[in-house]
Order: structure tokens, then C-alpha cells, then sequence
């Protein structure tokens, strides 16, 4: 029993030899980066961001309108509605041999479809699939 438990514990002796060389190196590039990078020349050149060659003209980051973070989050819930769906659809198959739980299954389903129903007639009448308003 001993040398059984010796040899399970012994197979995990490479694995945590692993994981210190893989934390040991992590460790070691980020020592060496912050070392190196002391004595690095820091100039206006070096530090403006590269666009290809040319000179960067305005801004880096573009602001974008709350429209398409709304669209986005729209397309997220029912991009989600339909993962949902798809396991449903799967399984009520196979639920319709049984009788007690073909109507609960149905009903459940129906009334998140309605909920998300109810969501897109809402985004419509607000107009949040509208981008120019």
C-alpha cells in the first residue's frame, strides 16, 4: 500500500517540476524586461504610436456612440436566445414520448420566447436598432 502511494505521489513530481520552471520564467522575462528596459533611450519617436509610417493625425482611440454598444448588447441577448433554443429544440424531441412533461417543457419555453419577444418590440419602439438618431 505504501509503495503504491509513493508511486501515484511520485508520477506528479514532473508536473510541479513544470509549473516551477514555467513560473520561474515568467518571472525571470518580466525581472529581465524591467532591468533592460532602465537603460533603454526614450525618445519622442520612440514613443509616438506607428500608423503605418505616416504621422499620426488626431486621436488614438475613437469614441464610439452608445448606439452600437446597445446594438451590440441586443445582439448578444438574442444571439444567446438562440443557444438556448437549439438544446431545447433537442431535447423536447425526445420529451414528447413522455406525456407528464411534453406541456412544461413547451410552456417554458414559450414564455422566454414571449419574454424576449416583448424585449424586441420594446428596442424597436425606442428605436435602438436606429443608428442615426
Amino acid at each position: 500500500m505504501e509503495n503504491l502511494q509513493n508511486s501515484q505521489i511520485a508520477q506528479y513530481i514532473p508536473v510541479l517540476m513544470l509549473l516551477v520552471a514555467a513560473i520561474g520564467f515568467a518571472v525571470g522575462v518580466l525581472f529581465v524586461s524591467v532591468l533592460l528596459g532602465q537603460y533603454g533611450k526614450h525618445t519622442h519617436a520612440k514613443d509616438t504610436a506607428y500608423e503605418c509610417g505616416k504621422d499620426p493625425i488626431g486621436e488614438g482611440n475613437v469614441r464610439f456612440s452608445v448606439k452600437f454598444y446597445l446594438v451590440a448588447m441586443l445582439f448578444i441577448l438574442f444571439d444567446i436566445e438562440v443557444v438556448f433554443l437549439y438544446p431545447w429544440a433537442v431535447v423536447y424531441r425526445e420529451m414528447l414520448a413522455e406525456h407528464a412533461t411534453r406541456n412544461l417543457i413547451f410552456g417554458s419555453m414559450l414564455s422566454f420566447v414571449v419574454v424576449l419577444l416583448a424585449g424586441y418590440i420594446y428596442a424597436l419602439e425606442k428605436k435602438a436598432f436606429d443608428w442615426k438618431s
